[in-house]
């Protein structure tokens, strides 16, 4: 059997050989990127390390950057998907060093947050939600412009207003959450839809295996939080001053966006807050949750005929 190193010398030999290979080089090292990063290093690379480091140059110039050839992370076009390039050089040799992209990240984050929670699971709907399909009428006009400027204007890491959606059941509300969490997405900005029935129901049970505190201080650091259908739930004293409370409060505190849908407007969800499972009535307690709620978002009226 012909070794390797044989074989290639043989091709290299043959004139259509070297002129693929002549031909390759030259457009590899014609890259921009490539091209950035000898004369970056230029008083390190000589001649011989790219010639030594060809392969793994070649490698770099045929994969995507930062996403930029790529339709989402599951058409990722990478050796390894959702990792993008970067070149190094370390001991006389250029070499390729992978790092998660954006979406990578994004994905891995959710995951993550899926695993640790629940109640993040969300009609399908509403995942695969967008304002292409959203109903404007003059009734739901304001809600849809009011969406609409939140996503343009919205930067990470400055402070920023959400939105409290409020009306009666099958207007859209939840609808609205789907659709900004798939357009920030786009943006590579992370997002958590959260069902807040079924979130106070799994904190409960949380408190056996030791996985509340883990839950809490995901939905208190989530670049933006969004909790579905407040007032939905049984309030009891303990899920609404040990788990909503601080969880606002941090929010509040650090000016992350959070968003809310209810049946109720501000006052009537603070009647609801007032009264606990027992009948107790706790009014302070329920306008401390309802400061933090008002300092977070904008009430926004979404009416219209039921359209479920």
């Amino acid at each position: 059997m012909e070794k390797i190193n044989q074989t290639l010398k043989r091709l290299s030999s043959q004139g259509d050989f070297q002129r693929r290979y002549d031909k390759m080089r030259r457009e590899t090292l014609e890259n921009p990127d490539i091209e950035e990063f000898i004369l970056k290093n230029e008083q390190a690379i000589t001649k011989e390390i790219i010639d030594r480091s060809l392969g793994k140059l070649f490698e770099y110039t045929n994969q995507s950057k930062d996403c930029e050839k790529c339709e989402s992370l599951d058409h990722c076009i990478n050796m390894m998907k959702g990792y993008r390039p970067e070149l190094v050089l370390t001991r006389n040799f250029i070499d390729v060093r992978y790092e998660r992209c954006h979406r990578k990240v994004m994905y891995d984050e959710k995951k993550k947050n899926e695993t640790l929670i629940k109640s993040l699971y969300v009609p399908k709907d509403i995942l695969n939600a967008t304002f292409d399909q959203f109903f404007t009428d003059d009734e739901r006009i304001d809600a849809f412009k009011k969406t609409i400027a939140f996503v343009a204007d919205f930067k990470q890491g400055k402070p920023t207003k959400g939105l409290y959606f409020y009306g009666e059941f099958g207007v859209g509300k939840s609808y609205l959450l789907g659709a900004i969490a798939n357009k920030l997405a786009q943006q590579q900005i992370s997002s958590m839809i959260v069902y807040v029935p079924e979130l106070l129901r799994e904190m409960k049970s949380s408190i056996a295996d030791s996985t509340l505190n883990g839950k809490i201080e995901a939905l208190k650091k989530e670049p933006i939080l969004m909790l579905d259908d407040m007032g939905a739930e049984s309030m009891s004293s303990w899920t609404r001053d040990e788990v909503l409370g601080p969880i606002l409060q941090f929010r509040m505190l650090e000016s992350l966006p959070t968003f809310f849908t209810s049946n109720f407007d501000f006052n009537e969800l603070e009647h609801h807050l007032t009264y606990s499972q027992r009948g107790e009535e706790e009014r302070m307690k329920a306008r401390r949750i309802m400061e933090r709620i008002r300092t977070l978002s904008e009430p926004v009226l979404v009416s219209g005929p039921n359209r479920r």
